[in-house]
Protein backbone atom coordinates (compact mmCIF):
# COMPACT_ATOMS: atom_id res chain seq x y z
CA UNK A 1 0.00 0.00 0.00
CA UNK A 2 1.60 3.21 -1.10
CA UNK A 3 0.84 6.51 1.98
CA UNK A 4 1.06 9.79 1.40
CA UNK A 5 1.59 12.12 4.43
CA UNK A 6 0.63 15.97 3.95
CA UNK A 7 1.81 18.48 6.37
CA UNK A 8 -0.28 21.27 5.18
CA UNK A 9 1.09 24.77 4.70
CA UNK A 10 0.55 27.84 2.86
CA UNK A 11 4.12 28.81 2.68
CA UNK A 12 5.34 25.46 2.55
CA UNK A 13 3.40 22.54 2.36
CA UNK A 14 5.21 19.22 3.04
CA UNK A 15 4.34 15.84 1.60
CA UNK A 16 6.00 12.47 2.06
CA UNK A 17 5.38 8.88 0.52
CA UNK A 18 6.28 5.65 2.27
CA UNK A 19 5.40 2.22 1.15
CA UNK A 20 3.90 -0.51 3.10
CA UNK A 21 4.03 -4.11 3.37
CA UNK A 22 2.52 -5.84 5.83
CA UNK A 23 4.81 -4.46 9.38
CA UNK A 24 7.59 -3.23 6.71
CA UNK A 25 7.15 0.53 5.60
CA UNK A 26 9.70 2.02 3.07
CA UNK A 27 10.50 5.47 1.78
CA UNK A 28 9.85 6.58 -1.67
CA UNK A 29 9.95 10.11 -1.94
CA UNK A 30 9.11 13.58 -0.04
CA UNK A 31 9.31 16.91 -0.82
CA UNK A 32 7.70 20.33 -0.15
CA UNK A 33 5.32 22.36 -2.27
CA UNK A 34 6.20 25.85 -1.86
CA UNK A 35 3.98 29.38 -2.56
CA UNK A 36 5.26 32.52 -2.88
CA UNK A 37 4.43 34.87 -0.03
CA UNK A 38 5.79 37.68 -1.73
CA UNK A 39 2.85 38.05 -4.77
CA UNK A 40 0.24 38.70 -2.02
CA UNK A 41 -2.17 36.86 -3.90
CA UNK A 42 -3.96 34.50 -1.61
CA UNK A 43 -6.35 32.56 -4.83
CA UNK A 44 -2.55 32.25 -6.70
CA UNK A 45 -0.67 30.87 -3.89
CA UNK A 46 -3.72 28.20 -3.20
CA UNK A 47 -3.68 27.54 -7.43
CA UNK A 48 0.18 27.10 -6.86
CA UNK A 49 0.26 24.54 -4.53
CA UNK A 50 -2.96 22.88 -5.69
CA UNK A 51 -0.82 22.58 -8.99
CA UNK A 52 2.21 21.25 -7.31
CA UNK A 53 0.42 18.31 -5.02
CA UNK A 54 -1.66 17.19 -8.00
CA UNK A 55 1.93 16.91 -9.74
CA UNK A 56 3.10 14.83 -6.80
CA UNK A 57 -0.42 12.83 -6.64
CA UNK A 58 0.59 12.27 -10.49
CA UNK A 59 4.03 11.06 -9.87
CA UNK A 60 4.25 8.89 -7.26
CA UNK A 61 0.55 7.60 -7.31
CA UNK A 62 -0.75 7.20 -3.77
CA UNK A 63 -3.22 4.32 -2.92
CA UNK A 64 -4.48 6.20 0.67
CA UNK A 65 -3.68 9.73 2.12
CA UNK A 66 -3.24 11.61 5.29
CA UNK A 67 -3.27 15.02 6.81
CA UNK A 68 -2.68 16.87 9.59
CA UNK A 69 -5.72 18.60 11.42
CA UNK A 70 -4.83 22.78 12.02
CA UNK A 71 -4.25 24.20 15.04
CA UNK A 72 -6.06 27.37 16.29
CA UNK A 73 -3.75 29.88 17.17
CA UNK A 74 -4.34 33.60 18.76
CA UNK A 75 -4.03 34.98 15.12
CA UNK A 76 -7.33 34.09 13.75
CA UNK A 77 -6.04 35.19 9.85
CA UNK A 78 -3.07 33.33 10.04
CA UNK A 79 -5.58 30.20 11.31
CA UNK A 80 -8.03 30.98 8.13
CA UNK A 81 -5.79 31.06 5.77
CA UNK A 82 -3.74 27.49 6.92
CA UNK A 83 -7.43 26.21 6.83
CA UNK A 84 -7.08 27.41 3.03
CA UNK A 85 -4.10 25.75 2.83
CA UNK A 86 -5.21 22.73 4.45
CA UNK A 87 -8.21 22.65 1.91
CA UNK A 88 -5.98 21.85 -0.98
CA UNK A 89 -4.35 19.08 1.12
CA UNK A 90 -7.72 17.30 1.37
CA UNK A 91 -9.42 18.51 -2.06
CA UNK A 92 -6.76 16.75 -3.99
CA UNK A 93 -6.52 13.10 -2.62
CA UNK A 94 -10.49 13.33 -3.10
CA UNK A 95 -9.59 14.38 -6.60
CA UNK A 96 -7.68 10.98 -6.97
CA UNK A 97 -10.53 8.83 -5.93
CA UNK A 98 -8.60 8.64 -2.26
CA UNK A 99 -9.85 8.26 1.24
CA UNK A 100 -8.00 10.58 3.28
CA UNK A 101 -6.83 10.23 7.43
CA UNK A 102 -6.96 13.05 9.53
CA UNK A 103 -5.04 13.01 12.82
CA UNK A 104 -4.13 15.76 15.08
CA UNK A 105 -0.64 17.35 15.47
CA UNK A 106 -0.18 15.39 18.99
CA UNK A 107 -1.03 12.33 17.99
CA UNK A 108 1.37 11.71 14.97
CA UNK A 109 3.73 12.40 17.61
CA UNK A 110 2.52 9.99 19.85
CA UNK A 111 2.42 7.43 17.66
CA UNK A 112 6.10 7.90 15.76
CA UNK A 113 7.79 9.66 19.07
CA UNK A 114 5.86 8.34 21.69
CA UNK A 115 5.10 11.18 23.37
CA UNK A 116 2.51 13.72 22.11
CA UNK A 117 4.17 17.16 23.19
CA UNK A 118 7.54 15.55 21.04
CA UNK A 119 9.77 18.50 19.63
CA UNK A 120 9.89 19.01 16.10
CA UNK A 121 13.84 16.99 16.03
CA UNK A 122 12.34 14.14 17.65
CA UNK A 123 9.89 13.84 15.26
CA UNK A 124 12.45 14.32 12.86
CA UNK A 125 15.32 12.00 14.50
CA UNK A 126 12.16 8.81 15.00
CA UNK A 127 11.69 9.29 11.04
CA UNK A 128 14.91 8.76 10.18
CA UNK A 129 15.10 5.70 12.31
CA UNK A 130 11.68 4.37 10.44
CA UNK A 131 13.25 4.69 7.36
CA UNK A 132 16.93 4.35 7.49
CA UNK A 133 19.21 5.99 4.56
CA UNK A 134 16.24 8.75 3.70
CA UNK A 135 17.02 12.19 2.25
CA UNK A 136 14.38 14.60 3.90
CA UNK A 137 13.68 17.82 2.13
CA UNK A 138 13.18 19.71 5.22
CA UNK A 139 11.02 20.12 8.40
CA UNK A 140 8.05 19.91 6.80
CA UNK A 141 9.11 16.94 4.46
CA UNK A 142 9.56 15.29 8.01
CA UNK A 143 6.07 16.08 9.42
CA UNK A 144 4.55 15.04 6.07
CA UNK A 145 6.65 11.50 6.79
CA UNK A 146 5.53 11.19 10.01
CA UNK A 147 1.69 11.75 9.26
CA UNK A 148 2.42 8.40 6.58
CA UNK A 149 3.65 6.75 9.37
CA UNK A 150 1.40 7.56 11.74
CA UNK A 151 -1.54 6.67 8.92
CA UNK A 152 -0.18 3.55 8.13
CA UNK A 153 0.34 2.25 11.81
CA UNK A 154 -3.64 3.42 12.05
CA UNK A 155 -4.50 1.37 8.57
CA UNK A 156 -2.41 -2.04 10.22
CA UNK A 157 -4.62 -1.63 13.57
CA UNK A 158 -7.70 -1.09 12.07
CA UNK A 159 -7.18 -3.99 9.54
CA UNK A 160 -6.07 -6.24 12.72
CA UNK A 161 -9.71 -5.18 14.14
CA UNK A 162 -11.30 -6.29 11.01
CA UNK A 163 -9.78 -9.37 10.65
CA UNK A 164 -10.41 -10.42 14.50
CA UNK A 165 -14.03 -9.15 14.12
CA UNK A 166 -14.62 -11.52 10.71
CA UNK A 167 -12.88 -14.67 12.75
CA UNK A 168 -14.71 -14.35 15.48
CA UNK A 169 -17.84 -13.91 13.21
CA UNK A 170 -16.95 -16.95 11.31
Amino acid sequence: MRVIGIDPGLRNLGWGVIDVAGARITHVANGICHSDAGTGDLARRLASLHFQLTHVFGEWRPETAAVEHTFVNKDAVATLKLGQARGIALLVPAQFGLEVGEYAPNAVKKTVVGVGHAAKQQVDHMVRLHLPGVKIAGADAADALAIAICHAHHMQSAGRLQDALRRAAG
